[in-house]
């Protein structure tokens, strides 16, 4: 089922507006939800528009997650078995966790706000929440100093629009899918660093990916053949034994 489709059965806990905008950067989040139907239609949901989203299922899960996984967000219930939300937020905190967390609930009474707030959270959605508004929140948490993304990102005459998803090189455009365009923006900002496979595939799948699977090599050809078929230099290069780089300068015995 699309995200952008009501399920049959109506989520007592979301509202889906049509359309929902694509118009995400590529991170891995970390969504933390009892509830397996809620969890797996935000998870579905956020995954179409670039996400790699990892579920934890209680507490104790979520902080055993956090700690082995490298998140850039994360979608925390308050009420959850093991330990509720405000104790791993908590947690996450004295830990060192430094990632932007939106907890998520359905109490709405101002105390239990302020206690999510106080507890270590940047931002606080009740439930029900449109869906529209959840990608919104977790747009403006990734737009916080910490992590400032620019609008426009460019190497060489590769040019992408990270709110519009669009991506053109020579003036052309390039029609991507979620995840080439979720791992061409990995690549583009980290343009001349080398991202080996373990990384790529922290930030750009989430945990179900394979690590003796070829879907990162795979997905490196397809850009290849999408970018650096044209007459322009290439921009995708291989570091044997380390990984890919993105950069318009030339590599030594480049594959």
């Amino acid at each position: 089922m699309s995200a952008l489709e009501t399920p049959s059965h109506p989520l007592p806990f979301i509202v889906l507006s049509s359309p929902i905008p694509h118009n995400k950067s590529s991170v891995r989040i970390l969504l933390v939800e009892d509830e397996s139907r809620v969890a797996g239609f935000v998870a579905r949901g956020l995954r179409e528009n670039a996400y790699a989203v990892d579920i934890a299922a209680d507490g104790e899960q979520a902080l055993y997650l956090a700690s082995v996984n490298e998140y850039d967000l994360v979608i925390l219930d308050c009420m959850l078995p093991l330990k509720d939300g405000h104790a791993v937020c908590r947690e996450l905190r004295g830990s060192g966790f430094r990632a932007p967390i939106l907890m998520l609930t359905a109490l709405d009474a101002i105390d239990d706000r302020v206690a999510g707030l106080d507890s270590g959270a940047d931002d606080y959605l009740p439930k029900p929440f449109d869906f529209k508004e959840l990608l919104a929140r977790l747009r403006a948490l990734q737009r916080r100093p910490r992590d400032v993304r620019p609008a426009i990102l460019r190497v060489d005459d590769l040019v992408l629009n990270t709110a519009s998803h669009a991506a053109s090189r020579g003036g052309k455009p390039v029609s991507l899918t979620a995840k080439e365009y979720a791992l061409l923006e990995f690549l583009v900002l980290n343009q001349g660093r080398v991202a080996g496979r373990e990384r790529i595939a922290q930030h750009v799948w989430d945990d179900n990916f394979d690590p003796f699977s070829n879907v990162i090599d795979v997905y490196i050809k397809r850009l290849r053949a999408k970018l650096d078929a044209g007459p322009g230099r290439r921009l995708i290069h291989t570091r044997r034994g380390e990984g890919y780089i993105l950069s318009a300068s030339p590599e030594p015995g480049d594959d």
